[in-house]
């Protein structure tokens, strides 16, 4: 299968992702992004927010020097900056680190400190959202990590769907798998991690909204606890 022509237009590229949701439902990781890798070449890239770098290690295994793109928001854990650049080191591909417009110091004089207290749906849109629409700007097709089990608002997440909003092919190859069969690759693999993930979070994002979870809680739970708010807008409201 060659690199999908650069002259396709948004109707096609959308019928191409739909059939490829169907026809991948049941393939394994590396056979879709194999599909993707093959289809997309260049114009493909994967997201990570470095909770550990699985898709990134697949991917890999299919493109060597897959671009990998992560937000930095300004609001990390040290921890997630070092999983970045431990992954950066010593895996074949090639990290793109993309950044707000404003710095927190900058967004705090325009909009009064701890924006994310006040309005995390716009602290989101600032520092996440539109950085990765300007990263995405060269692709025309992503992958990411989401998968069904990571809560309700994720439980039909195709593994190949059509990315309205952005008007990309998304890919999300590990869409079926369990938590276990992260940890199995993980394992199988010696796959980097991010050391917070051995901590009591088993979701990471950025520090000011990000909690260790309860017994018995949603993996998600720790994200924005108590605000109403279960997901930045990367992927949904």
């Amino acid at each position: 299968m060659t690199a999908v022509q650069e002259d396709r237009t948004t109707d096609d590229l959308k019928a191409l992702a739909e059939q490829a949701g169907r026809e991948l439902e049941d393939a394994s990781a590396l056979e879709i992004l194999r599909w993707a890798t093959a289809t997309f070449g260049k114009n493909f890239c994967v997201t990570s927010s470095m909770e550990d770098a699985v898709v990134a290690h697949l991917a890999s295994r299919t493109m060597p020097g897959v671009a990998v793109v992560f937000l930095d928001t300004g609001y990390h854990f040290p921890e997630t900056i070092g999983t970045r650049d431990a992954v950066e080191a010593v895996m074949d591909v090639r990290v793109l680190t993309l950044t707000p417009v404003q710095t927190v110091a900058e967004q705090d004089a325009e909009y009064g400190p701890k924006l994310h207290d006040r309005d995390p749906d716009l602290c989101c849109k600032l520092r996440k959202i539109e950085p990765l629409e300007r990263g995405l700007k060269g692709y025309a097709a992503w992958a990411t990590g989401l998968r069904r089990d990571d809560s309700p608002t994720r439980s039909n997440t195709p593994v190949v769907g059509w990315d309205e909003k952005r008007q990309k092919v998304k890919v999300s190859p590990i869409a079926r798998w369990t938590q276990d069969d992260v940890d199995a690759y993980v394992a199988e693999h010696g796959v980097l991690t991010n050391p917070l993930l051995m901590d009591g979070y088993t979701s990471v994002g950025c520090a000011p909204c990000t909690r260790r979870v309860l017994e018995g809680e949603d993996a998600r739970a720790g994200r924005w606890a108590g605000r109403g708010k279960t997901e930045c807008g990367l992927h949904g409201s």
